[in-house]
């Protein structure tokens, strides 16, 4: 009996990655789809809707703070979720985790399509749905770095850039189909205006569940399973061995989705709400469209340019873009004109914003060793996540007193941390990673 070596075996996926490297990229892109398609509706929703439908108050600016505070639930709670994510998937595998996130994100969406009104219970409305809105937050927490890690970790090694951006492009994936049923919906003189798009994401989910179940396990996990590299406490080890690295990645993300919530839910409300809305909310929604279409294929497209030039120039040129474009983005939307405002949502969505998210699945997961990859990758991200949520509530605030300038501080302040922590951070595809990846290619 013969056995192959380890090295023409590395070699083989250093170059082509393993057998189900597209089937588990389009997997994972399915979850995160699901993802940002039920959280988006939710931004959606609370900027146009839960003012009203769950918060009776007679302030129309009270009930979207109360509306943005909720939402902002959701993401304190995505910590937790990374820290037990990360924890199973460095401990009994990435695959398992994907499955349970998904289910759980999907019931706990569901529900709030079918929650009653405060019209109709009172108070107990929105104590039910800050409850459904703690769960969401666990599971969305679970799902990225399962998703992100096994298409890392089945991808070839030269092209780890470009699988790796194909389920970041579930963010824009998601904001498109949020956008066209909420575009739908909004037609409807009734209670399913913004109960439809919530119920009809358990189509997703099922297609979702059944291409997981189908997906191989990461072939680097069981790698470290095998040779015994296990280790005992991931949490622990990652923290006691990487926690500068995690503050790193914080600071990464907050550029990144800081940056994407003012666009996404904060500038639909400031476009729309008011005695004398800036546009109408076809407009705003139609932008969203439009530049969430294109980021289908530019968010791919930049993490193909990371596998070419490196991940850190990208994620400085990002991040430079992000604070250029602060101030620029509000005097062009402030026209009114609907040409300026798509304009704006392409800018800031399909080139800022998708340079850094294209970015973030392959830079994030080589700054750390496979043992504790899924637990540091997903604690740094989820922890911004925990800040980020609040920047629609943050941002709402800044305007009473300051105005449409002191949100443009606030987008600035995300792309200048990101800038910083892309100086601070490690460059981990550079000229001597590639010439290793070749060099193991050819068996040397």
């Amino acid at each position: 009996m013969t056995t192959t070596s380890p090295a023409p075996d590395l070699a083989r996926r250093a170059e082509h990655g393993s057998p189900d490297k597209l089937r588990t990229a389009i997997g994972s892109a399915v979850g995160t789809t699901i993802e940002n398609y039920d959280f988006l509706a939710y931004g959606t929703a609370a900027a146009l809707y839960f003012n009203t439908v769950f918060f009776h108050a007679e302030d129309p600016v009270v009930g979207v703070l109360l509306g943005f505070a909720t939402f902002g639930i959701g993401f304190a709670m995505r910590p937790l979720g990374g820290v037990i994510g990360g924890y199973l998937g460095d401990k009994i595998g990435r695959k398992p985790v994907l499955v349970g996130a998904l289910l759980l994100m999907g019931i706990s969406t569901v529900l709030i399509g079918v929650l009653p009104t405060y019209q109709q219970v009172g108070i107990l409305a929105p104590i039910l749905l800050t409850l459904i809105r703690v769960i969401q937050g666990i599971a969305f927490g679970a799902e990225w770095g399962g998703a992100i890690l096994m298409t890392f970790e089945h991808a070839p090694w030269k092209k780890r850039g470009r699988y790796t951006a194909i389920p970041q492009a579930g963010v824009p994936l998601g904001l498109l189909l949020a956008n066209l049923v909420f575009l739908w919906s909004s037609t409807l003189d009734s209670e399913l205006a913004w109960r439809l798009p919530f119920l009809l994401s358990s189509v997703l989910i099922v297609a979702g569940l059944i291409i997981r179940y189908k997906v191989s396990e990461s072939p680097e996990f069981t790698d470290t399973k095998t040779a015994g590299l296990v280790v005992k406490n991931p949490i622990k080890e990652v923290f006691k061995r990487d926690w500068r690295t995690i503050l790193r990645v914080i600071s990464l993300r907050l550029a990144e989705s800081g940056g994407f919530y003012v666009i996404v839910t904060y500038m639909l409300s400031y476009l729309t709400t008011g005695d004398q809305p800036i546009a109408e909310r076809s407009t705003a929604l139609s932008g969203l469209i439009i530049a969430a279409a294109i980021g289908l294929v530019t968010t791919i497209l930049f993490g193909r340019l990371t596998d070419r030039i490196g991940r850190r120039p990208v994620y400085i040129a990002g991040s430079v873009l992000l604070m250029a474009f602060a101030f620029p983005m509000f005097l062009l939307v402030n026209t009114g004109l609907p040409y300026l405002i798509v304009f704006v949502y392409i800018v800031a969505m399909s080139i800022i914003h998708d340079s850094l998210a294209g970015t973030q699945g392959a830079w994030f997961s080589e700054l750390f060793s496979t043992n504790t990859r899924s637990s540091g990758a997903s604690i740094g991200y989820q922890f911004s996540a925990a800040i980020s949520g609040f920047i629609p509530l943050i941002a709402t605030a800044v305007a009473v007193p300051l105005g449409w300038q002191g949100v443009a501080w606030v987008y600035l302040g995300c792309g200048l941390l990101g800038f910083i922590g892309a100086l601070l951070t490690r460059e981990t595809w550079g000229p001597a990673e590639r010439a290793a990846a070749d060099r193991v290619i050819a068996g040397e």
